[in-house]
């Protein structure tokens, strides 16, 4: 069976991709590792979490689970993850699929690549609310259904700032084939389109179209898994 590794996205942790794991688990093994600070290991937030730290959480997983010929599947923040998991253990790693994900270069971080407006907001947070290292979440997408609303602010947790400000760095790019998953129902200000735009023109890309908003675990998760088990075949 295919192997895939979740890279999730801020806020979030393996509890939101409960509806992914049923729609996974024919042809394929679905890891869901929640970062230090988030979900199930919430208890364990404190000032000093890093983007490094959130790498080395999945490094773990794929030692601990004795995981190769891996496809990382990194959502949103997750693609920082994603990118620094396989810069770190190419030798693990077949593919990266990146799922409306943010796709650095080298010396980048999440805030570098997110717009000047979002970057302001999110550190206004948490000097606001956040004792300044704990960055409030986003709203959801605006076609979340109620009951997900609820459900979704029930469980999303703070983020650590220095996930979003430490900057990524390797030598070289990533070795592996890379696919983009592009979201096309972000609106206005998409900041997911540079990647989209990036995964068309490179080589070693590829790339899809999504009709769903920016979390497709929770809103579309057919859509999203028919698309996954297109790109992943079973044991590929």
């Amino acid at each position: 069976m295919a192997t895939i590794v979740l890279c999730h996205g801020a806020w979030s942790a393996a509890w939101a991709w409960k509806r992914m794991r049923p729609r996974l688990a024919a042809g394929h093994d679905f890891y869901t590792p929640s970062y230090t600070g988030l979900g199930a290991r919430a208890h364990l937030a404190h000032p000093g979490i890093t983007l490094s730290t959130h790498i080395a959480d999945v490094l773990g997983e794929l030692e601990a689970e004795e995981l190769t010929d891996v496809t990382l599947l990194g959502h949103s923040y997750g693609g920082m993850v994603a990118t620094g998991v396989a810069t770190r253990a190419p030798e693990k790693v077949r593919r990266i699929v990146y799922l409306d994900a943010f796709v650095p270069r080298t010396n980048q971080s999440l805030f570098d690549l997110a717009p000047p407006e979002h970057r302001q907001r999110m550190i206004a947070g948490a000097a606001e609310h956040g004792q300044g290292w704990q960055v409030p979440a986003n709203p959801p997408p605006p076609d979340t259904p109620a009951e997900d609303l609820e459900w979704l602010g029930r469980r999303r947790n703070s983020m650590p700032i220095g996930c979003l400000g430490e900057r990524l760095q390797f030598e070289t790019e990533p070795a592996c084939p890379r696919h983009y998953i592009y979201c096309t129902r972000n609106g206005p200000g998409d900041t997911f389109r540079q990647f989209a735009d990036r995964a068309a023109t490179e080589d070693g890309w590829t790339r899809d179209d999504l009709d769903a908003s920016h979390s497709p675990a929770v809103t579309a998760p057919d859509a999203l898994a028919a698309l996954l088990q297109k790109l992943i075949p079973q044991g590929g």
